[in-house]
C-alpha cells in the first residue's frame, strides 16, 4: 500500500470519528440535530416526560417545569393501547393515517385513511401521540382508537413542540 492511500484512510477514519463524536456530543446536550445536519429539525432529549392513564383518560406532561393533564382518548376495545414505558422514536407534523399499515383492509368497517398532523410516534408498529379532531368529544371520556394516544389539536401541538426523540411515555391503567 502507498503512503498516499494509507493516509487518506486514516484521514477518513479519523474525519468519521469526529463527526460521530460531534453528532453524539450534540444529542447529549440536547442540541437540536438542524444545528449540524441540514434542515431536519428534530430535538433530541429535551426532558420531557408523558404519562398516558387508559382509565382515566388522561394525557399527563411535564416540560420545562409545567405540568398539563390533557383529556385523551386511547384504544377501544380491540385495539388496545400497550401499556408500559417507551421512548418517543419520532415526530412528524403532518401524517397521512391508513389502517392497512395496522393490518386493517381500507374496507373493513374498522378501516381508515385520513390526514392527520402532530404526530409523535412511540412504536414502529404504529402507535402514536397525535392529533384526533374527530374524537374530541370522547376525549377524556371514553376510548375510541385504534391503539393511538389522541388529543385535541391544541394540546397535541403543544405536545408536539415540547417533546424531543428519546423523551419518555408512561402508559398504565
Amino acid at each position: 500500500m502507498t503512503e498516499g492511500v494509507a493516509f487518506m484512510r486514516n484521514a477518513l477514519r479519523f474525519l468519521f470519528v469526529a463527526i460521530m463524536a460531534a453528532l453524539l456530543a450534540a444529542s447529549w446536550s440536547g442540541a437540536a440535530s438542524a444545528d449540524l445536519i441540514g434542515d431536519q429539525r428534530t430535538q433530541y432529549g429535551g426532558g420531557t416526560y408523558a404519562e398516558a392513564d387508559l382509565s382515566n383518560h388522561t394525557f399527563t406532561v411535564t416540560a420545562n417545569g409545567e405540568t398539563r393533564v390533557m383529556p385523551a382518548s386511547m384504544g377501544k376495545p380491540g385495539f388496545e393501547t400497550p401499556t408500559g414505558t417507551f421512548s418517543v422514536l419520532e415526530k412528524d407534523r403532518a401524517v397521512v393515517f391508513d389502517s392497512r399499515t395496522i393490518g386493517i383492509p381500507l374496507d373493513d368497517p374498522e378501516g381508515y385513511i385520513i390526514d392527520g398532523e402532530y404526530a409523535v410516534r412511540l412504536t414502529w408498529g404504529g402507535v402514536m401521540v397525535h392529533s384526533a379532531p374527530w374524537s374530541v368529544d370522547s376525549q377524556g371520556n371514553a376510548n375510541v382508537s385504534h391503539g393511538c394516544i389522541n388529543l385535541s389539536p391544541e394540546n397535541a401541538a403543544w405536545y408536539y413542540e415540547n417533546v424531543g426523540i428519546g423523551d419518555q411515555v408512561y402508559i398504565h391503567w
